[in-house]
């Protein structure tokens, strides 16, 4: 079975391509699939003004934010102390590809990158996050066809799969633009994963920067994503700016999200236009996110 094959029998199985026009809302109607469905933004703890983390926190508190997202490695401590007091929440850890190590072909790297990941996911689970963001390979990383990479993943996430509902958390197959990753750059391709395996530690998630350069419809995409779909990333621009700071409409997206009764958090993976203060443009982007989301009616 070639590539083009597996993506369509996965999704077809699962009824996946009759989704992307009937989604949720065909099965439940539109008010139960937007039921309890809330807009919850967070950032990663980086582009967040601050010289520690409890004012990282707190500074996202105050504007209304609803969790942190935080590298792969995080101070599990530091991280937990620095949350007392507030209502945050730790959203997913953005873990990476491991230098393409989990693919490897070295049994060795790629025993190493399972271990190291498996570590991860033990942090996220400390900390209830929704999951550990997973890229398999960035270009350059690994000289494996497609579909050689596709037996790979589907020989060793089951397991890790398995790992990560003991920690009550996920592995999340994160999508990139072809210009970062000649593999998983659709929704639907890491959804395909998602329902081959049917392993409930394996999601997915969609990146509206990278969804801008590789998605026909935001709003179809993250409706393939579905019961799969675990967390966002919101940029905008060439450079990764914060919403709002270029014209680009979320509105499509989140009506998709909608639609689907998404659960989890969006979150801030962006810089600040240049000459722009991020204290004063982050609650801007905030303001301006949660406009669109009232925009985006089902």
């Amino acid at each position: 079975m070639n590539r083009r094959e597996f993506l369509k029998s996965s999704l077809a199985g699962a009824g996946m391509i009759a989704a992307v026009t009937q989604g949720p809302v065909g099965l439940l109607g539109a008010d139960e699939a937007a039921k309890g469905t809330v807009l919850k933004l967070c950032s990663q703890a980086g582009p967040v003004p601050g010289k520690s983390m409890k004012e990282k926190i707190e500074l996202l508190q105050k504007w209304g934010a609803a969790a942190i997202e935080l590298a792969g490695n995080p101070d599990v401590k530091e991280v937990q102390d620095a949350l007392k007091g507030s209502s945050l929440k730790v959203s997913a850890l953005c873990w990476g590809s491991h230098a393409g190590d989990l693919v490897s072909p070295d049994k060795a790297k790629q025993t190493k990158g399972i271990d190291d990941l498996k570590i991860a996911l033990d942090k996220a689970g400390e900390l209830q996050a929704a999951g550990v963001i997973f890229v398999p390979t960035f270009n350059n990383q690994s000289k494996l066809k497609p579909e050689e990479l596709d037996k790979v993943l589907l020989d060793i996430l089951p397991a890790l799969g398995d790992y990560a509902q003991k920690c009550k958390t996920h592995v999340i197959l994160e999508p990139l633009n072809k210009k970062e990753t000649f593999y998983l750059n659709r929704v639907e391709q890491a959804v395909a994963i998602c329902e081959k395996l049917n392993n409930p530690g394996i999601a997915a998630m969609g990146d509206f920067y990278h969804m801008s350069k590789e998605e026909k419809s935001d709003e179809a995409a993250f409706i393939t994503g579905g019961r799969w779909l675990r967390h966002v990333h919101l940029a905008t621009g060439a450079s990764r700016i914060l919403p709002g700071q270029e014209d680009h409409s979320y509105v499509a997206g989140f009506r998709g999200l909608k639609k689907i009764g998404y659960q989890g958090f969006c979150s801030f993976e962006s810089g600040c236009k240049k000459g722009t203060d991020r204290a004063e443009e982050m609650p801007k982007a905030m303001a301006f996110l949660r406009k669109q989301w009232d925009e985006a009616t089902i």
